[in-house]
């Protein structure tokens, strides 16, 4: 067989060879090659800084050569523009070695750069969704000039769009970019490891699913690095702090919380014990965060500490170890998160868990039991995305000025739910004067120019919400996003607020416009932000925390505090909420809980299914359902025999409220509106499993 090396340009190969100095291709870069340079779809896995970037670039660049691709040819898209940020300069210079260029638009990049690439076409464009979307609907964007010859998109991380709205939104966007390209656009899709990827390669071939060659390339061939784990018990954030500011020092560590509040109060208790430490997290101004990401990135002894917004393949340098407090809620996470550390010669992967209590102890433990099985979670796109077709209709009427109203389905491909499914949502959208009906064709009505019409439309490019917060300024320089309530809760004395790992005390709040003036101060800021989207743990993952509790430690290392608190977790607990042999349904008082350990999506289907037994006034948990405190026996056994007679489970209860995450809903019918949500807090296949297991019931 020939080599498939030889398929890649001369001067591609020659620049591999004496500009990187790499000897040879990693496997997974050599399997790329000879797909991508066909014009086969793939998907590209492989884990963080594996050389996914280099699999799709070289082969495409060739491409382009070989074909004499003219104007801008190729899109790389990826979900944070920090992360395009970090990559332009490197593929700007690969397009380099052929004459070729490479540019960045996205929301950040000035009006003066992006009329610059308008006028002058980049050969490679790297971007947004959301910014893709701006330039087709913006009346001041050639869209055929600058869009009309894409012969191929990379999607950069795409398990991180797959399993959220902003998928769905980059599948509509991506069809209609082929609308106005008149042609099938290649698409290739690089993820860290995901638990189906099959699947996901089927997801991101859109309309063209089960017509198009695909494949999925993986990095097998190469050998998997050993990682060094280790799980301990602290007890509290403080105590945390205490051990990161002792451990390691000289070394170079990226902490990760689960929270932007987490994150902040370890930032500053970090501070206090004089630790060189930065933060990072979305409710920072970019220009903060790109601070503290490169002042990091040139130190050494020092930390940062961050949310998931440092999990993806943004470069902080060379690190020296990552540590986790308490545990993430997959373990996909955790492999792109861990997969941070172990790039230099000679380093491993590793990550230390700081569990802050009992409870985050067990999901860490749960997670690595999961993990050291080989389990990975299976990537799925929300269900019934009817506030995002509602959106896509608007946007297409926008870009096109007008669209037939027995055409429209046309611009998707026939992708569903963008298909002729869509009829009645369309029909609301006419009925409440979002689109205008005349002479067969549909205009946006004054609904929308009221709703949607400042700053160009351009809160119609975003497909996700996020409860309103107001920006602080020291100065003229801005801080970042602070949530309403920790402005306006009843609070003594001077309102400090905790930001970027620093105390700072409020001098005016600017109520109209939203801003929120600040002056440094010593200590005792508040950090606070309102949580959104749905929470909980997965039935996976819940049911690898019973298997700890009934026994199983996960093959790491584990401290002597944190065998002592498993051991203290079984001993003390395990009898009242686990069962070896099923479920477990206990009394305590009026408290009747039905221990499922089913994750929280199955637990809030469950008690909608047995209604008749569920106490009607609780929130889903990850571990139980609480049922009626006059529960007897009896009516336990009708209850189960009900819902296991083949009859179909029940979609859980919604708060009316709860549809304001849904950034669209208001352009829906609200039952469609909660219908979605519904759909989105349900796990049939979890609740099944449930109700399959037999169920022990002690209630004297």
């Amino acid at each position: 067989m020939p080599d498939p090396v030889e398929r890649l340009d001369p001067v591609v190969l020659h620049h591999i060879v004496n500009t990187l100095g790499w000897p040879d291709l990693r496997p997974m870069q050599r399997a790329a090659i000879e797909p991508l340079m066909n014009g086969e779809d793939a998907i590209v896995l492989a884990q963080t800084a594996g050389g996914k970037t280099e699999a799709a670039c070289f082969p495409l660049l060739s491409r382009m050569a070989a074909q004499h691709w003219t104007g801008t040819s190729v899109l790389y898209i990826c979900p944070l523009k920090a992360l395009l940020n970090n990559l332009v300069a490197r593929i700007d210079s690969y397009a380099q070695w052929l004459g070729r260029r490479a540019a960045l638009w996205h929301g950040d990049v000035p009006p003066s750069q992006r009329r610059w690439i308008g006028n002058n076409s980049p050969d490679l464009l790297l971007t947004t969704p959301e910014s893709l979307e701006a330039m087709l609907i913006s009346a001041k964007t050639d869209h055929e000039h600058l869009l009309g010859r894409v012969r191929a998109v990379v999607v950069d991380e795409v398990h991180a769009f797959a399993g959220d709205d902003r998928g769905w939104h980059l599948l509509a966007v991506l069809e209609r970019l082929e609308r106005l390209a008149g042609r099938r656009i290649q698409r290739v899709g690089l993820s860290a490891t995901v638990g189906n990827p099959r699947q996901m390669l089927t997801w991101l071939q859109g309309s063209s699913a089960g017509k198009a060659v695909g494949r999925v390339i993986t990095a097998d061939q190469d050998a998997a690095p050993a990682a060094e784990v280790e799980l301990d018990y602290v007890g509290s954030l403080d105590n945390a702090a205490k051990l990161i500011a002792a451990l390691h020092r000289g070394d170079k560590r990226l902490v990760f919380c689960d929270s932007r509040r987490q994150a902040e109060h370890l930032g500053a208790a970090l501070r206090a014990r004089e630790v060189n430490v930065f933060v990072s997290h979305a409710s920072l101004s970019a220009q903060e965060r790109a601070r503290s990401e490169q002042a990091f990135a040139q130190a050494r002894d020092c930390v940062i500490v961050s949310t998931s917004t440092l999990e993806l393949g943004i470069d902080v340098g060379d690190l020296d170890r990552v540590i986790q407090i308490d545990a993430p809620r997959t373990v996909a996470s955790f492999l792109q998160r861990i997969g941070r550390t172990g790039r230099r010669s000679g380093s491993s992967r590793n990550c230390l868990f700081l569990a802050t209590g009992k409870q985050s102890l067990l999901q860490a433990a749960g997670l690595l039991l999961l993990w050291s099985r080989g389990w990975v979670e299976q990537v799925s796109p929300p269900p019934e995305p009817r506030h995002l077709v509602a959106q896509q209709v608007l946007a297409v009427t926008l870009q096109r000025h007008a669209v037939g109203d027995r055409l429209w389905h046309r611009e998707w491909n026939g992708l569903a739910p963008f298909d002729r499914s869509a009829a009645p949502i369309l029909r609301h959208l006419v009925e409440q004067g979002f689109l205008d009906q005349d002479g067969g064709l549909l205009f946006i009505g004054p609904q929308a120019e009221r709703r949607f019409g400042r700053r160009h439309f351009m809160e119609l490019t975003a497909s996700f919400t996020a409860p309103p917060q107001f920006t602080v300024l020291a100065g003229r320089r801005e801080v970042g996003l602070a949530d309403a309530s920790v402005l306006t809760e009843e609070r003594r004395g001077p309102r400090l607020l905790l930001l970027g790992g620093r105390s700072w005390r409020v001098t005016y709040i600017d109520w109209t416009r939203r801003r929120v003036f600040v002056e440094p101060a010593d200590r005792g800021g508040v950090a606070k932000w309102t949580a959104s989207g749905i929470a909980g743990l997965s039935f996976s993952l819940t049911r690898a925390m019973r298997d700890v509790l009934l026994g199983a430690d996960p093959p790491v290392s584990l401290t002597r505090r944190a065998r002592a608190a498993l051991a203290e977790w079984r001993e003390e607990e395990a009898c009242r909420l686990v069962h070896p042999g099923g479920t477990l349904v206990t009394r305590s008082g009026d408290d009747v809980r039905w221990w499922t350990w089913a994750g929280y999506r199955a637990n809030a289907t469950l008690a909608a299914t047995l209604s008749s037994v569920a106490d009607p006034v609780q929130r889903p948990t990850d571990l139980y359902v609480r049922l009626r405190e006059d529960l007897t026996v009896g009516r336990w056994r009708t209850a189960l025999a009900d819902a296991g007679d083949g009859r179909p489970l029940v979609l859980p209860d919604v708060d009316p409220r709860a549809v304001h995450g849904l950034k669209f809903a208001a352009v829906l019918p609200e039952r469609l509106a909660m219908a979605t949500v519904a759909a989105r807090l349900a796990d049939f296949e979890g609740a099944r499993a449930a109700l399959r297991d037999p169920v022990h019931v002690r209630l004297s």
